[in-house]
This record gives C-alpha cells, structure tokens and sequence, in this order.
C-alpha cells in the first residue's frame, strides 16, 4: 500500500530516534509520529456492542494524556494528591507498577492536569507537564533523574496549558518554550542541559504592511523531516510554520499560517517535500512544497479540513480526520474532497491501523470503526465507552486520542483507562 512508503521515508529520519519494535508505541502518534499502527491480525468488522472489554483501570486522575506503551508496558500522564504524575501499567493487565509526581498541577476551566503524552527511549521515560516541567524517569522503577522548568527561559504557558509531546532524536529532546528567544529548545537528553534555542519570528502580512512578533507556543508537536537532504524539524505556531536545522536549530525555511486563531492543534503532516497543516476555529489547511533553495510555494488553502485537536493522518494520497462540517476524506495533492460524513458520528479523534480508521465521538465517547478508503464513509462497527469520567470539568470532552497495537484498543476518558481485545485472534 502506498501509505508504507511514506513511512519508510519517515524511518530514515528516526533510526535513531526510538528504538521500538514492531509491537510498540513509543511516543505521540506512534513510531513515526503519524498515527498508523503496525498492528496486524486485527478484527476486520466489530460484533454488535463491540470488541471484548479486556479491563478497566480507575485511578489516572484528571488529564488528556495519551498512551506510549512499549515492552507491554503502559505510560500515561494524570492526577493523584493534585500534582501531576506518570503512571506505569502493565498493557495487558492494566495493573499499576508504580506512580511519579512529575509537575504542579495545571488548573484549567477545560479540564486540569497534563495534556501531553510521554516518549519512551532506551532506559528512560520523557515527559512534559502542563505547567511545562520537562522531566526524564527511569523506565523500570519511575526514578526522577532530571526535571527541568522550561518557563525558566522565558516562555509563557499557553491559555490551555503546554500541550506538545516531546519529540526524542539521537542525543536531543526537543520543545516548545514559547520563549521570544527561544521558539523551540534542543535540551541534552541525558542531563536537560540546553544544546541549542532556536529564535523564530513571526511574520505576517496586514494592511500592505510586515508585522513580526515573536512566536509563541501553541499546541502542535513537533515533526522530525529530512527535506533536501537536511535532517530538520518542522514546527507550527500560531500565525507561522517553520523548519529547523537540526544540528543547530537555525531557521531553513517559514511560511506564514494567518488563519491560525485561538489554538492552532494538530500535527503537521510531512510526504516528501510537502508540509500540510490544518487548525480549527474556522481556519482550514494549507499545503506548502519546500523548494530546494528553500522558498517556500502554497500549493492550497482551503478550508475543506479544519481540524480542531482530534489530529489527521495521511496514507497514500489521502488525508483522513474530522473537518467542522463532519468527517472528512481529502486528497493530499489537490485540497479536494472525496467524501464527507456529516451525520453518524460527531467530532473527535482518530487513528490508523491494517486498513480501519478508529473514531472516537468526543461528546458521547461513542468509538467506530470505518474502512480507510477514498470510496466512501463505510462504518464496521461501534459501541460506547461503558463508564464516563465524574471528575471531567462540564466544558471537558472524551479528547484522550486513541492507540491500537499489540490486538489491543487503549481509550482513556479522564480517570479511566480501557483495554479492548481487537485481535482476530
């Protein structure tokens, strides 16, 4: 399938990032950062109800934080004596190894505590807190070895709280500080010392004039990407999306993303030398090619896809995810649509595996499975979590994105944690 092109090219650039197996999920949106699952032998249609509900675990607090299971183990961000912690589980039991206090509590009207998701690398466990206390825990026992407070550059935590999963490369782990001279940070993965800031600047168009402001963290995470033979990474903010060297952090190419308002969200997607983006509120998407002198040239803009936070993924010639007017299938190439499903599932999140798009609903924490094809919005079955969170705030949503690997499905709405039994067996 076309789809495992684009994730050979990605593995070129993070060989020596994770080192997981066929059988892990390491970090945000799996092993390259996409959301496509290398999980196999799955179910190809559900039963009426659903899979088998494998178990159930009750205690991870408030938060949206995702899953990064390897090893079959579980690593998940919550609440517990209102601090922020990282809870180990075992994957195929849901039983709790053990509990790390890694950060103040972040208060927020939508929902407190941690929004990010951990990055497993070797020994050792990455994590950024809501209030952006950046830490690194032994993987066996949740020892702290270093925990850095990022707002000490000079960033601003954003409205909803710093929401990026850190992206581990080689000896680096890289963040968002949002600070006016240091846009992204390159830290030293074994010490949290600083190795590189990068400065990026805003620039955008208005009344015939170039207005620039600093360009401060919103909620998108970092890509990793080699784009003409240089090993970059690819960041959105608010107004701008920018490339960075990655030896030296230094700016190789910047377009600017004007409609970005709000909370500009979702993961960029990469294939080749085109970057497409896409952000709720009314903004829509955009997709750039980076020319080898480095100009950059709009292909599109549309609003076609206008993405809130429950993510996009391409596979082949197709963009999947749920646009504002309901969900969405688009061709990568042309910003255009090849179907659209407005009616038999509401907004939310969405990942990949061996062929099927799993959907959450984020208001009635309804999940389906639907056939990943430019043919049409084909469902296979769905079912309803069957607990909802108590302690979720009115405003709050089921907004945890879902994992499926191992034969497992893992979804999370706030203080439970549920395992389902996905695999053909």
């Amino acid at each position: 399938m076309k789809f495992r092109i684009t994730m050979l090219t990605l593995s070129a650039v993070l060989l020596s990032t994770l080192l997981a197996t066929a059988e892990d999920w390491p970090q945000w949106r799996g092993p390259f950062r996409t959301d496509i699952s290398p999980a196999e032998g799955l179910l190809k249609e559900w039963p009426e109800g659903g899979p088998q509900l494998a178990w159930t675990y009750k205690d991870a607090g408030l938060g949206y934080s995702s899953f990064a299971i390897v090893d079959h183990k579980m690593y998940t961000m919550g609440t517990r004596d209102e601090t922020e912690h990282l809870f180990c589980l075992d994957a195929n039991t849901g039983k709790e190894l053990w509990a790390t206090e890694i950060g103040p509590f972040l208060e927020n009207g939508w929902g407190g505590g941690p929004r990010s998701t951990p990055a497993v690398d070797g020994d050792y466990v990455y994590t950024f807190s809501g209030q952006g206390h950046l830490a690194c825990l032994e993987k066996t026992n949740g020892k702290t070895k270093w925990n850095v407070d990022v707002k000490t550059l000079g960033g601003k935590i954003p409205k909803w709280g710093y929401s990026e999963s850190v992206l581990i490369d080689g000896e680096k782990i890289l963040c968002t500080p949002g600070a006016d001279d240091a846009t992204v940070v390159a830290f030293n993965k074994t010490n949290g010392e600083v190795i590189w800031k990068s400065a990026v600047t805003a620039k955008n168009e208005k009344d015939g004039e170039t207005q620039e402001q600093p360009a401060n963290a919103h909620y998108s995470s970092i890509m990793p990407a080699i784009i003409n033979g240089d090993h970059q990474y690819i960041q959105l903010t608010q107004n701008t999306l920018f490339g960075l060297q990655a030896g030296t952090g230094e700016v190789l190419w910047q377009t600017t993303w004007p409609p970005g308002r709000v909370a500009v969200i979702p993961t960029p997607l990469i294939k080749d030398n085109y970057v497409y983006i896409t952000s709720g509120y009314g903004a829509g998407c955009k997709l750039v090619k980076i020319n080898k002198d480095y100009s950059v040239e709009e292909v599109y803009f549309n609003t076609e896809m206008k993405n809130h936070h429950g993510g996009v993924i391409l596979l082949g010639d197709t963009i999947y995810g749920h646009s504002d007017a309901g969900w969405l299938a688009q061709d990568f190439m042309t910003g255009e649509e090849v179907w659209r499903e407005r009616k038999k599932l509401g907004k939310g999140c969405v990942t990949f595996a061996e062929g099927n798009l799993y959907c959450v609903d984020e208001r009635t924490g309804t999940v389906a499975l639907v056939s990943a094809t430019r043919d049409d919005y084909i469902e296979k079955g769905r079912f309803e979590l069957p607990e909802k969170s108590d302690i979720r705030s009115p405003k709050g949503k089921v907004w945890t994105h879902p994992v499926v690997i191992n034969g497992k499905l893992y979804l999370r709405d706030q203080e439970y944690i549920f395992c389902y039994d996905v695999s053909a067996k």
